[in-house]
């Protein structure tokens, strides 16, 4: 059990299929880093106007998007804004995450039941793909999330903190994607802080030269689902 957790520590740090994918948007699809929307925190997101527009469910990275990281509690602030988000979408939310849910790291799904049990929703586990290479983001399909919600990947919502994870994972398959800042720094080791203040720090550039995100299909203006102020 020890070495599970000692691989978990490393692997969560350092995401191989990740540096791979960085590189490849850096070199020629820097488009695919820049989300449809950016946000403070999910306060800021208007749910009801996204499901006017026809949007389906909404899918939720856990860390520095609804929790600390590494926690499995939810980030006191955001309660109010996750229960109008559950009831507006319903049962049409979901958690994927590279840490609760993946399988190389929560080998025996504890820590989706338990971050289920906590934030009532539900924990997408997923697995290995060809060669044994787990799918972590930005890698992978959308299968495992479309099987779950019954729809296409370009009906749902990616939300997450990371722009080279998160969101190039959201762009490459469709879904609209929302940038929060991250709700905490304090927990993150210090390269991956680094590595944030990089991802950051580009996408910024690529916005000042006049690079656009990707177009979506059901909004054609990301600011119609943004709220000038958190709701309480």
């Amino acid at each position: 059990m020890w070495s599970a957790d000692l691989k978990a520590a490393l692997g969560q740090r350092l995401n191989l299929e990740g540096i791979v994918s960085s590189a490849m948007v850096v070199v020629k699809d820097r488009h695919m880093a820049l989300p449809h929307v950016s946000v403070p925190d999910i306060r800021y997101i208007d749910w009801i106007e996204l499901h006017r527009r026809g949007f389906k469910g909404v899918v939720f990275d856990k860390d520095n998007t609804l929790t600390a990281p590494y926690s499995l509690k939810l980030w006191g602030p955001l309660c109010s804004s996750l229960e109008l988000c559950k009831s507006v979408f319903g049962p049409e939310i979901a958690v994927f995450s590279n840490s609760a849910g993946l399988y190389e790291y929560d080998i025996d799904g504890s820590k989706a039941r338990e971050l289920e049990g906590v934030i009532g929703i539900k924990v997408i586990m997923h697995t290995s793909i060809c060669c044994a290479l787990e799918v972590k983001k930005p890698a992978g399909r959308a299968e495992e999330i479309e099987n779950h919600f019954g729809c296409k990947s370009s009906q749902l919502i990616m939300v997450g903190d990371r722009p080279f994870t998160d969101i190039v994972y959201g762009n490459r398959n469709g879904f609209l994607t929302i940038l929060t800042e991250p709700l905490s720094l304090a927990e993150e080791p210090f390269i991956v802080r680094q590595v944030r203040k990089l991802e950051t720090a580009l996408v910024k550039h690529w916005f000042r030269r006049g690079l656009k995100p990707t177009s979506h299909i059901l909004l054609s203006d990301a600011m119609l689902c943004v709220k000038n102020t958190p709701s309480s």
